[in-house]
């Protein structure tokens, strides 16, 4: 049985997270929202109608047989053991979800750069807020995030290049995620990342080179970064490197 992805259409989001994962590992899935009448299911989830204990707060969520699974760390977590995307052992399993629950704050911090204010009011209603929010996240934020990323990469002792283990990870695919993002939102700001984050810089481009990821980027599956989505880029947020 397939799995069933449940995430907005037309953006990649947090959702491509939960993709990249299952992609990676050659897993059949369907993404509901993209299909006829996926949205109005999507919706029935939201209200409650699937019971207690498929009541998910918002998308992303996973559908596996008659489990839901809500919130992209919880879903990588549960995907993992299942896709061989972790190691077997538990204290490994611990750790990396720790990191992706540090990727989900740095996932947070990047989109407050453009509503610093509120989800619910336009960019433009808080343009001068934004300017000052990307401003701290590129000089003091990124460098924090990004620097402890390319320490425990450093320090694994597999010495493999990987977060953890010697082998790929859903945290692999996701610090991929996060560092393309940034290249799109931030181009100007982001022109020293790969001498900055060396080991980050070489996993993202392991990660690319994967043959189920090279020939996901290159299918119509793989949504584009756009002004809808986490990370956007406003050329007037973005500025030189720092």
């Amino acid at each position: 049985m397939a799995y069933e992805l449940y995430y907005w259409d037309g953006i990649p989001g947090r959702g491509e997270f939960i993709r990249l994962a299952l992609e990676e590992a050659g897993a059949k899935y369907l993404d509901v929202v993209r299909t006829s009448q996926g949205m109005s299911t999507m919706m029935e989830y939201l209200r409650g109608k699937h019971g207690y204990l498929g009541t998910p707060f918002a998308p992303p969520f996973l559908k596996d047989g008659q489990i839901i699974v809500s919130h992209v760390a919880n879903i990588l977590q549960y995907l993992g053991p299942k896709l061989n995307l972790v190691p077997p052992d538990e204290k490994c399993r611990i750790f990396a979800h720790g990191v992706q629950l540090t990727i989900t704050d740095f996932v947070m911090e990047a989109h407050d750069t453009h509503h610093p204010i509120s989800t619910d009011d336009y960019y433009e209603d808080q343009k001068d807020e934004a300017k000052a929010r990307s401003r701290s996240f590129l000089k003091n934020r990124v460098p924090k995030f990004m620097g402890y990323f390319d320490r425990i990469i450093e320090s694994n002792p597999a010495n493999s290049g990987h977060v953890i283990g010697d082998a790929p990870s859903y945290v692999d695919l996701s610090l991929f995620q996060i560092s393309e993002g940034l290249a799109y939102a931030f181009p100007r700001a982001m022109t020293n990342f790969d001498g900055s984050f060396p080991h980050v810089a070489r996993l993202r481009d392991m990660v690319r080179e994967r043959p189920n990821i090279d020939a996901y980027l290159k299918s119509d599956r793989r949504l584009a970064f756009n002004k809808s989505g986490i990370f956007r880029h406003y050329p007037e947020l973005d500025q030189d490197p720092v």
